[in-house]
């Protein structure tokens, strides 16, 4: 068989097969290198076929199969096949995006993407800068950069060096953890990073935001950006954005949401008043590797002050091609990246195959997974933690709150069994609760069973 027939038969196999797979393996480290180690040591040729038989056999055979509809774990969803089309022909044609003369087409196709999905958040597309991100990581980064160059004008010249009074961003303990590092990289400093406290419901209380605020500027810093989160990692939880936006404005703050994952809700008219208030954002966050249904990485930054943007990233050099009208816009000179592979084709196809009607459909129906999950647990007496109307429930068991098991005893059972994959989380630095989140389109209310299957039998083991 060629390399092509092995592998087009492996995408057209593996969907179908993945969900009687078990969803993790158990191995350990030694395993999986004795294993590699003993056929590679890479001194002499292998026909391809060979190789590609041997990773999809390793992959198969050692992976926590994050596309199988019953993982109920991070953010790893299923993919679209029109995206794994579009990954292919990325790998094919390897266009350089870094400028627009490189790749007109590829270009002008993540624009048109991007347009679309800055109107899906309430953003003005013509007056919006957007751009591809590996992840929200290089978001939130680039968000907190167009802040400093916001505020400071001068900071891309002297840095923080010659910043006069501290900048202070505010965040709470559900914030993603990426800010920390960005606090790093930017010179700001870990203790620029104030935590603002939550209310019973493990969100952002704007009255302790605002006195933060106030505390702050009497003690010479220079209250910065405030970073709303519209679908936390461990909980699902969507902070009080616009009384976020009423603060910031008073203030000055930079407004920057972290919609990573929860961002897909605006495309669900059902799930858009959830996250009212992202339109008044002055930067957004938003992966579509996480709820669009796409391989990784994915990222995407929204941003309404496109002048802010040139200021924060712009350069000149003599080796790269220059732009020759105003309307081509060359992306090493607007984003963190400098050469970029077309990350939004996986996007655009998958947009363009199932429409947003279509991604409204698939959205909803993980949403309704969700709600059905927390109905079972509730008839079976677990206690469901957060309160969200997005696909993550956290949930804990009287017998776990008194003490007669713990959410570590749980999961040991269920990942011995493999059939299921979910995870912990400690919510507000205060409770350890076990975590399930739709990652995949293709649950269904016999995954649900299932899960619960083995949380009871689990439960009942060791009680």
């Amino acid at each position: 068989m060629s390399v092509w027939n092995q592998l087009i038969s492996e995408i057209e196999k593996f969907t179908v097969d993945v969900s009687d797979l078990p969803v993790l393996p158990i191995v350990s480290p030694s395993d999986v290198r004795r294993e590699i180690e003993s056929r590679y040591d890479f001194k002499n040729a292998i026909p391809l076929e060979s190789v590609t038989a041997d990773v999809i056999r390793l992959l198969r055979k050692w992976t926590i199969h994050v596309t199988h509809p019953r993982y109920f774990g991070l953010f790893n969803p299923s993919v679209r096949q029109a995206s794994i089309v579009a990954d292919a022909l990325v790998a094919l044609y390897n266009p350089q995006l870094a400028t627009w003369s490189h790749s007109p087409a590829a270009n002008e196709i993540e624009r048109l993407t991007l347009r679309c999905l800055a109107t899906a958040l309430g953003f003005e597309p013509a007056s919006t800068f957007a751009n591809f991100t590996s992840g929200g990581a290089e978001a939130n980064l680039s968000g907190v950069l167009a802040a400093l160059t916001h505020r400071f004008r001068d900071f891309g010249e002297v840095g923080v060096a010659g910043i006069k009074s501290r900048p202070m961003i505010y965040l709470t303990s559900e914030s993603h953890h990426s800010f920390v590092r960005i606090a790093r990289m930017t010179g700001i400093g870990t203790v620029a990073l104030h935590q603002v406290e939550t209310d019973e419901r493990f969100i952002l209380d704007g009255v302790k935001l605002e006195q933060h605020i106030q505390t702050d500027l009497r003690d010479g810093w220079q209250p910065l950006l405030v970073v709303g989160t519209a679908g936390t990692t461990g909980a699902g939880l969507i902070d009080p954005l616009h009384q976020i936006a009423d603060i910031a404005g008073r203030f000055g703050l930079w407004f920057h949401v972290d919609a990573a994952w929860g961002g897909s809700a605006v495309l669900s008219p059902r799930l858009r008043p959830a996250i009212a208030g992202i339109e008044r954002a002055d930067s957004v966050t938003w992966d579509a590797h996480k709820w669009l249904s796409v391989p990784m990485g994915a990222g995407m930054f929204f941003c309404r002050h496109p002048e802010t943007i040139k200021r924060a990233f712009a350069i000149s050099t003599s080796y790269m091609p220059k732009e020759v009208d105003d309307d081509m816009v060359d992306q090493y000179t607007m984003t963190t990246q400098w050469s970029r592979r077309m990350i939004g084709l996986k996007v655009f196809m998958a947009l363009a195959e199932l429409g947003r009607d279509g991604y409204c459909e698939l959205i909803e129906h993980q949403a309704q997974m969700g709600e059905c999950l927390r109905t079972r647990l509730r008839e079976l007496g677990w206690i469901i933690c957060n309160e969200t109307p997005l696909p993550v429930v956290c949930f804990s068991h009287p017998d776990i709150r008194g003490g007669r098991l713990t959410t570590g005893d749980i999961l040991k059972t269920i990942y011995d069994r493999g059939r299921v994959w979910i995870s912990d989380v400690i919510l507000g630095r205060q409770e350890c609760v076990l975590r399930a989140c739709i990652t995949s389109f293709r649950t269904e209310e016999s995954d649900i069973k299932c899960l619960i299957e083995e949380l009871e039998y689990a439960r009942k083991g060791i009680t």
